[in-house]
């Protein structure tokens, strides 16, 4: 049967991207809106005073004072074995890999111990009001099984794949060409497509894959619609001249990937902090992605990402985490970063621009526009109620703000978990702040 609610709040969501579009057209903003949902799906949304005498009788209309409800946040790149390690002191990317991440995902050899931490890791997304994620497990088919079983219980729309790696790591977490490609299409015929589960083939990076693991990750792109790839790219110099020098034969770091057929529509690449003009020039055309992640990106010393070079060659830029290296798990804490991270190339993030991102710009970068990202009619309700009195600094912060990009400024400088009042997914609320 039918089950129709509405939810009134102020309502905020992305139309298009500012840069394409300019600020004034890339929103839609009503102060005392209405969202009404029906079967997990937006069915309307606009002002109160013009919806509430249209809704069936018996509809039942959730009222949240001083909110802000907005899109589900999408996360373009995280680790979620990673979980418990963030916030691991010390190192740059190859001796932090060495030091922590590869220790710490041994342990997902053992699917009851990674389905625990994947409890954990989606309770932490939802509490950050993030409704998908394109997400690395472990080289263990184990940590995928255990992590599309927790996120199909909640019916959320997530991404994942099992690492493949058959070099250059310890002998505990490597696989084969022929094993990391019969695993992946063993949990591809399991997962892909159920529900609201997508497959991504997840090469750690070009230094952990010999080139016939590789060209075995290309074959198994193209063999299925609509499947992900995703890996690193660029990230740290030292792991630019290690490919240099691994991959001796191919002209950068991205012809190698493109190389073995792994570039292209839905290709995820998490970082691209170093990449050159005619690496962006090549990510554009074939409509591959970036995954920006400021907090990670900073924490590691990696370096800054030029956002604004990378989006004017046509490359798709979403947002992403990338915790463990990243230090939140709160999206509103990674476009903080962001802002940061532009300010210190002497150039500005604007607040919708940074809303973009974490929500339509996300979903276009994973070719899911036409099912999240918004809360446009037909979309899914994944949403997210921010909170104006979540602390007292935001609420003292937000009486003296005087228009809506000075409130959503302050909210992404200074908000967090405890920002988030409530969190649904597909109509379902699976997060309210006690």
């Amino acid at each position: 049967m039918s089950q129709i609610k509405a939810y009134r709040a102020a309502l905020l969501h992305c139309l298009a991207d500012p840069r394409e579009v300019g600020i004034e057209a890339s929103h839609e903003y009503f102060e005392d809106g209405l969202l009404v949902v029906e079967d997990g799906k937006v069915v309307r949304n606009g002002h109160a005073a013009d919806l509430l005498s249209t809704l069936p009788a018996g509809t039942e209309v959730i009222e949240y004072k001083d909110a802000l409800i907005t899109p589900g946040f999408i996360d373009t790149h995280i680790h979620y074995p990673q979980t418990g390690m963030i916030a691991s002191y010390g190192e740059q990317l190859l001796d932090w890999l060495d030091t922590y991440t590869f220790p710490t995902e041994r342990a997902f050899s053992d699917k009851t111990h990674a389905g625990e931490v994947a409890q954990v890791f989606l309770r932490e997304l939802l509490r950050n009001g993030t409704t998908t994620a394109l997400v690395f497990g472990s080289v263990h088919k184990e940590s995928v099984d255990a992590f599309f079983e927790q996120a199909h219980k909640l019916d959320l729309r997530m991404i994942a794949g099992k690492v493949l790696m058959d070099r250059n790591a310890p002998d505990y977490l490597t696989d084969t060409a022929e094993s990391g490609y019969t695993d992946s299409k063993e949990l591809i015929e399991r997962w892909h497509g159920k529900g609201r589960l997508h497959y991504a083939v997840t090469p750690r990076f070009a230094p952990t894959s010999t080139p016939e693991q590789l060209t075995a990750a290309g074959k198994l792109f193209k063999e299925y619609p609509d499947l992900y790839m995703h890996t690193h790219l660029s990230e740290n110099r030292q792991e630019i001249e290690w490919v240099r020098e691994l991959f001796p034969e191919r002209k950068g770091y991205l012809d190698v990937y493109d190389h073995h057929g792994l570039i292209g529509a839905r290709s995820v690449f998490a970082h691209g902090v170093h990449l050159c003009d005619d690496e962006c020039k090549r990510l554009g055309e074939t409509g591959s992605a970036v995954a920006f992640c400021p907090t990670s990106n900073l924490f590691l010393g990696s370096g800054l990402f030029d956002l604004e070079k990378v989006e004017g060659f046509g490359v798709r830029v979403g947002l992403g985490t990338d915790v463990g290296a990243g230090t939140s798990f709160s999206q509103l804490q990674s476009l903080n970063e962001a802002y940061k991270v532009m300010q210190l190339q002497g150039k500005k993030l604007d607040p919708f621009k940074s809303l973009y991102l974490a929500t339509l710009g996300g979903a276009r970068a994973l070719y899911l526009d036409d099912r999240i990202g918004s809360l446009q009619p037909g979309k899914d309700a994944d949403f997210v109620v921010l909170d104006y009195k979540a602390t007292p600094l935001i609420e003292y912060r937000l009486k003296q703000a005087s228009s809506l990009e000075e409130r959503l400024f302050a909210l992404m400088t200074l908000g967090d978990d405890r920002a988030v009042k409530e969190t649904y997914a597909a109509g379902v609320s699976v997060h309210r702040k006690a």
